[in-house]
């Protein structure tokens, strides 16, 4: 699935993958999360997550999109600040888990969303005055002036919060995940952020990676 880039100073790296099988995590998921939480916890305080290079180069992009990160932290940041305080990553799904394991150890976004469900084109732009969606966990998000992955019925997922729309769920067979990254990362970088959430979704979820790409406006 093809996706555009509307925003400056970011680019994306998509994995799709299909055959998914969406369970509870398993026991190998589950300690690597823990092993990677607890070291993390060991080399930051809640107050340094906000200096960590990463961060500060999401922090930096999110500026550039006129949006104060300190209002609308971005997912990674409010991510590595419940791991700083001891708090671990929540337990979803082994597909969700799995993305959110990825997104602490680079400290950029990472979104996962139901391929099936999307209706081409896909854009990260800015949303437009009166655009809304439901967010998972929350009541509904008004969207105007936020970064949104928007398809052709509207903003699904963003690197803050994503939707109830195309979010995972035990249905879901056809995936879709983003790295929202700085485009000030190393291509390489990003390259094996990518190639490690592949192999974790084939690994913990059956899943059949079909396609790898790093995204460029």
């Amino acid at each position: 699935m093809d996706i555009r880039i509307e925003l400056p100073g970011v680019k994306l790296g998509v994995v799709e993958a299909d055959d998914v099988a969406v369970a509870l995590v398993n026991p190998e998921l589950a300690q690597e999360m823990q092993t990677v939480s607890d070291r993390l916890r060991r080399e930051m305080t809640v107050e340094q997550v906000t200096e960590l290079e990463p961060v500060r180069a999401v922090r930096t992009m999110f500026r550039a999109w006129g949006v104060d990160p300190a209002r609308y932290r971005p997912s990674a940041e409010a991510l590595l600040r419940r791991v700083a305080q001891g708090k671990g990553l929540y337990r979803v799904s082994n597909v969700v888990d799995a993305n959110n394991l990825g997104s602490i150890e680079t400290g950029w976004p990472y979104g996962c969303y139901n391929r099936a469900v999307l209706a081409p084109p896909v854009t990260l732009r800015a949303a437009a005055r009166g655009e809304t969606y439901e967010g998972i966990g929350k009541q509904t998000w008004h969207l105007e002036g936020r970064p949104v992955l928007a398809d052709a019925s509207g903003p699904f997922g963003s690197p803050i919060s994503d939707s109830t729309r195309t979010m995972i769920t035990e249905e879901t067979r056809q995936l879709l995940a983003v790295i929202y990254a700085p485009a000030s990362a190393p291509d390489a970088a990003l390259q094996l952020a990518m190639d490690r959430m592949a192999r974790r979704f084939e690994r913990n979820a059956g899943a059949r990676a079909t396609r790898i790409a790093l995204v460029t406006k």
